[in-house]
């Protein structure tokens, strides 16, 4: 339904500056009745007609007409205007009164006077809700996507030079810092979370940007001054670094060695995310040189000029800034940001030649000590703080100002919904630079590369560490959208040779600092790019990046080591690598690039695999790698590459090298990855692991995985060997398996005897481990596994040798009668008796020491006396037919031993029988009976117990009488 509002708009020097509207609706921007009314009125200027101020239409009146406008208006809207009315005429005739120490009267309609500040209308209240809104969010369903939006607001505003981008920013920082979870996260002592952080981050860098703003007033900065001081003195301010114990020493690592870096950090200033800012006030554009600078392409000297002691000319004439880096970054951020795109652009052309001659002079120096500092083989490090993962991000900085200079503007760049389109770069000529093949684009990648390869030390702290991380993978990710075509391929070579000749101050100078921030990443984005340009360069650049002291040297003696993400062993430091397992993955993907790009190239890969051996410390990764090489080596569609395939093969025996004495989860699969790989490299490889397995595996592994396999069926079949290539390979995991036996006779006769099957004499020396071992090492299911596995083979008094030994081992209690051992019992019993008297009679007395479960004893006993015994069909041997006696030996020892057993275990039984169990004992006195009635005065025996029970357990009046029943 259609709805009138009044609206009513201010305006002053073509800026809004206060709106109202009928309507009631309450945003950060205007309704859409304010916007109706403000589109009507630039699209019909000549509809709204242009009055002169009210001020001058009653100047106009005399006392009478006033009396009657006063008096008409006063009756149009009297229920609102007449108390305001009264009180006001009450004033003017009080001579007295406020309104007439006054000269003259307001006009709303007059607009503002020329000197006061221009400034659009903002509606503060809303600004305070909404962040407010989305900060109890917590981050989540988009809410730091809005704070993000709204930060690029204050930017635009602070671009268009409206003044209300710092009081937007303000009333953002207000609510910030009203954020309840901040006390919360001091108390706990944890830290915020990352998205939080990153907020956070920004809003101290807007802050830089406002107070750098170089044509603000001095009393507005002076109040910004106070209100940042404000904000950072209090207790939960978030700490520059992002971790609130940070002011606290290390307690655990307090030790004689640490005690410096523990002082320092107990008198370093309490870092917030506002001191950049606070310190950025103390920086003023007054600077005649840095004035001539930003207002001029063409500021150059004829020759090397010093102000002072500072340089203000490079050799060439051009002008140079000498700032500390972050800081004149941040000036060009800040020029940038208050719309001065031109002046940004040259102060950071200024800057870059600064960036260029310390990279000479750094050259220079390294070159001086070069022979002393490559004979001590240490450096420390000049950067203090690095630019990348910087707070004020000066890198991300200077390569934002020059590209945008190189923009293509697509028109077709229209978002059509799918992924954002790479911005297309073409090369602008840098002005004013003797050097004709210069562009922005071409400075652009100069800096990104002078600033990822700068050695810096890993800062503190998980977040600062994580932010380095974050930083370079941002950075990377803007190179990577640049074409690369012959000048910006001539910079990146210029470059990366630099890097490589700079010493200590390059990430990757020949010597670097033990906690120096490792150049994996960048160095795997310089090796793509330069592969097809200059493959040994890009070979030298990668190979260069592949260490990470902190993990080769170890520290002083002080130190302990301690476990990190279960990968490394990390010598303990001040402060600890957070990040390691990040970096050391990095470190990896470099080598995988450089495999993958050296495939065929057998010097090229010899090179990357000794790098690889030398610095990677971490057996998982190594396998990852291997089993990368391997996928690489032996595509599907075509025959396998052999180099490479060494590679993965070498890399796999380095992996159970360092994996063979640690518990690693992964080790069936590493081994039987390894073998797979050993048979697609062939028969040699197959026979050198074998005849080296006890540097590689585990006696179980080398004989259950490794020669298993390899005497495989599949195996043979797969290498299609001859008959002397399989007999060679047979030979060979035969010594293995007899090696293995020896070693661990327990986990592998077994499978030795299997391995040696087909060969006479190695069975015999294989059988006759197992029999040295038997008395000592093996348990009686290991022995009773073999003695079937002999049987199995037609070894039946091999058989029941092994089987009397594993007896030996035994021991059934009278209840086990459950008890796994006792079907090898049963077995090795029918084993005896097929084997004929002598065998039955040598086993019975081992089995009446064994076992005493009366069950199991009436079990052997009926199975001996159904059938003769010696029908095993032994040839040579005379089997008589007859069934043997019971009364006689041997089984009349047997029959002795079944009765007793009864006896023992009905007595147990009752000590602590339930009335529910009455029925099952029953049960168990009949078949005790069966048994006493092999004896030939059994049935007089049987009465003689049940005669005792009814005695001793007379108190069990109803178990006895069920007993009677049953038994009389």
């Amino acid at each position: 339904p259609e709805v009138t509002h009044k609206v009513a708009i201010s305006f002053d020097r073509c800026k809004i500056t206060s709106v109202t509207c009928g309507c009631g609706n309450r945003d950060i921007f205007y309704c859409a009745h304010v916007v109706a009314l403000s589109l009507y009125r630039i699209r019909k200027p000549e509809q709204v007609k242009l009055r002169l101020p009210i001020s001058e239409t009653l100047f106009q009146m005399n006392r009478d007409q006033l009396q009657k406008l006063v008096q008409y208006l006063i009756t149009a809207h009297h229920t609102e205007v007449l108390p305001t009315a009264q009180k006001l005429a009450d004033e003017i005739l009080s001579s007295n009164s406020e309104i007439n120490q006054v000269h003259g009267a307001p006009d709303p309609t007059a607009g503002a006077s020329i000197d006061d500040d221009n400034c659009w209308h903002l509606d503060e209240d809303q600004v305070r809700e909404q962040v407010k809104q989305f900060l109890s969010q917590g981050g989540y369903y988009g809410s730091g996507k809005q704070l993000n939006s709204m930060f690029a607001k204050v930017r635009e505003m602070l671009r268009m030079r409206d003044s209300n981008g710092a009081r937007m920013l303000t009333l953002i920082t207000e609510q910030f810092m009203a954020d309840p979870r901040l006390s919360l996260w001091r108390q706990q002592g944890t830290g915020m979370t990352d998205k939080c952080r990153q907020l956070w981050d920004e809003l101290g860098a807007l802050w830089v940007c406002v107070v750098l703003n170089p044509h603000c007033k001095s009393e507005e900065k002076s109040s910004w001054l106070k209100q940042l001081k404000k904000w950072g003195d209090m207790d939960v301010c978030p700490l520059e670094d992002g971790n609130y114990g940070s002011e606290l020493p290390n307690i655990t690592n307090a030790l004689p060695q640490t005690a410096r870096v523990v002082s320092d950090s107990l008198s370093r200033p309490r870092r917030t995310v506002f001191s950049r800012a606070i310190e950025a006030c103390d920086l003023h554009w007054q600077d005649s040189h840095l004035q001539r600078i930003i207002s001029s392409d063409y500021y150059m000297s004829p020759s090397y000029q010093r102000e002072g002691e500072s340089l203000l000319f490079n050799p060439q004439g051009l002008p140079l800034w000498l700032d500390h880096v972050p800081t004149a970054c941040a000036r060009v951020d800040a020029l940038r940001s208050h719309g001065y795109s031109r002046e940004a652009l040259r102060l950071a052309v200024a800057i870059i030649n600064t960036l260029r001659l310390q990279q000479q002079r750094q050259m220079d120096i390294y070159k001086h000590q070069k022979k002393e500092l490559l004979q001590r083989g240490v450096t420390s490090t000049t950067n203090l703080e690095g630019w990348v993962g910087h707070p004020l991000d000066p890198i991300g900085c200077l390569f934002v100002t020059l590209t945008e200079t190189c923009r293509v503007d697509d028109d077709n760049t229209m978002d059509t919904g799918g992924d954002p389109r790479p911005p297309v770069y073409h090369h602008v000529p840098v002005w004013g630079s003797p050097d004709g093949g210069e562009s922005y684009l071409t400075l652009a990648l100069e800096v990104a590369l002078m600033g990822m390869g700068q050695q810096r030390i890993m800062p503190e702290g998980l977040y600062a560490q994580d932010k380095v991380c974050r930083n370079e993978e941002q950075i990377v990710a803007k190179l990577q959208e640049l074409e690369l075509d012959d000048l910006l391929v001539q910079t990146l070579r210029k470059q990366a040779i630099q890097l490589l000749e700079a010493g200590p101050f390059s990430g990757l100078g020949e010597v670097i600092h033990r906690e120096s921030v490792p150049m994996h990443t960048f160095a795997k984005y310089l090796f793509s790019a330069l592969l097809p340009h200059d493959a040994d360069l890009a070979y030298k650049v990668a190979l260069r990046a592949m260490r990470l002291p902190v993990l080769e040297s170890s520290a002083g003696s002080g130190d302990v080591g301690h476990p990190h993400h279960g990968i490394s062993i990390v010598p303990s430091r001040y402060p600890r690598w957070f990040t390691l397992g990040h970096l050391e993955s990095q470190q990896c993907e470099l080598a995988s690039t450089m495999l993958t790009a050296a495939k065929g190239d057998m010097l090229r890969l010899r090179t990357v695999l000794e790098a690889i051996q030398k610095n990677i410390h971490s057996s998982s990764l190594i396998f990852k790698l291997a089993q990368d090489a391997f996928k690489i080596a032996t595509p599907a569609d075509s025959p396998p590459d052999i180099t490479l395939l060494n590679v993965a093969l070498e890399l796999g025996l380095q992996v159970m090298r360092m994996t063979l004495s640690t518990l690693n989860w992964r080790r069936r699969e590493m081994v039987r990855w390894l073998v797979t790989c050993a048979t697609e490299v062939g028969l040699r490889a197959l026979v050198s692991i074998l005849q080296s397995w006890y540097t590689l595996f585990t006696p179980t592994e080398a004989t259950s995985i490794v020669a298993a396999t390899v005497m495989s069926h599949n195996t043979i079949l797969r290498l299609s060997l001859d008959y002397p290539q399989r007999e060679e390979l047979a030979s060979c995991a035969r010594t293995l398996a007899l090696q293995c036996a020896m070693k661990d006779p327990q986990n592998c006769a077994l499978s030795a005897l299997t391995l040696c099957e087909k060969d006479h004499i190695a069975f015999e020396t294989a059988y006759q481990i197992v029999i040295d071992a038997a008395s000592t090492g093996m348990t009686y299911s290991q022995l009773f596994t073999i003695a079937r596995y002999m049987e199995h083979r037609g070894y039946p008094l091999r058989s029941f040798k092994l089987a009397s030994l594993a007896m030996t081992h035994l021991n059934l209690a009278y209840n086990q009668d459950t008890h796994p051992a006792i079907n090898d019992v049963l077995w090795a019993c029918a084993l005896s008796h097929s084997l004929g008297k002598n065998e039955l009679a040598a086993i019975i007395p081992l089995v009446v020491k064994s076992v005493h479960c009366a069950t199991v004893l009436s079990d052997i006993l009926r199975r001996c006396t159904m059938t003769a015994p010696g029908l095993a069909g032994i040839p040579g041997r005379r089997n008589s037919g007859k069934l043997m006696s019971t009364d006689k030996a041997p089984l009349r020892q047997l029959l002795d031993a079944t009765i007793s057993a009864y006896i023992n275990t009905t007595h147990s039984r009752l000590t602590h029988i339930s009335p529910r169990h009455y029925g099952e004992f029953i049960e168990f006195l009949s078949k005790a009976r069966e048994t006493f009635l092999l004896a030939q005065d059994g049935h007089i025996q049987f009465a003689q117990f049940i005669d005792n029970l009814k005695q001793i357990y007379k108190g069990k009046k109803k178990l006895m009488m069920l007993v009677r029943e049953r038994f009389g």
